[in-house]
């Protein structure tokens, strides 16, 4: 299983990466078209809707970054005071339900892409089945971190502070000891 664990690791690399690119087309165009109002009177018509389809990407393409790393908001007021067996069990029961939570996603996002395959956007004419595949790429990415997480717990490979799954700051990385038996 160590494949997909640089699998995934290779994958939330390449989507910071295209974060990374994304973010700064955005300030170039954001900036340029800035410029370009006040100090030329003109425009660069394409930047807005651009921007807004980046920005909408970006977000998503972040959110499975986030769940990869365990950076998503949570409380572990009650999980980190339970024992280790009801521990795995709100870990499942949780993951479960997130992984309901990504099929809703991917069929709402695959649905809404389906019907807007014919639609262009206003400005850049690009068919409306990109902007909703955001939804569909990070559903079915997350729906993958969900069951290598589940795999890990079920093979003994995840930590007992994994299975809180929440990080007490931004600064500090995530501690794991050594996997439950």
């Amino acid at each position: 299983m160590h494949v997909v664990k640089k699998f995934i690791d290779g994958y939330c690399g390449l989507l910071n990466l295209l974060t990374a690119i994304s973010l700064a087309i955005m300030v170039v165009l954001v900036f340029g078209n800035v410029v370009m109002r006040y100090g030329f009177n003109s425009g660069i018509t394409v930047s807005e809707e651009l921007s807004r389809w980046l920005f909408v990407w970006l977000t998503f393409l972040g959110a499975i970054v986030a769940m990869k790393d365990g950076a998503h908001l949570g409380s572990d007021t009650l999980v980190s005071r339970v024992p280790v067996l009801v521990k795995k069990v709100f870990f499942v029961a949780g993951h479960l339900l997130m992984l309901f939570i990504c099929w809703l996603l991917f069929k709402g996002a695959w649905d809404q892409a389906v019907i807007n395959l014919e639609t262009t956007s206003a400005v850049m004419e690009a068919s409306m089945a990109i902007f909703y595949g955001c939804g569909v790429v990070t559903a079915v990415s997350m729906a993958l971190i969900l069951v290598h997480n589940l795999w890990r717990l079920a093979t003994g490979q995840l930590s007992e502070a994994e299975l809180i799954g929440v990080r007490e700051s931004e600064e500090e990385p995530i501690d794991v000891p050594a996997p439950l038996k």
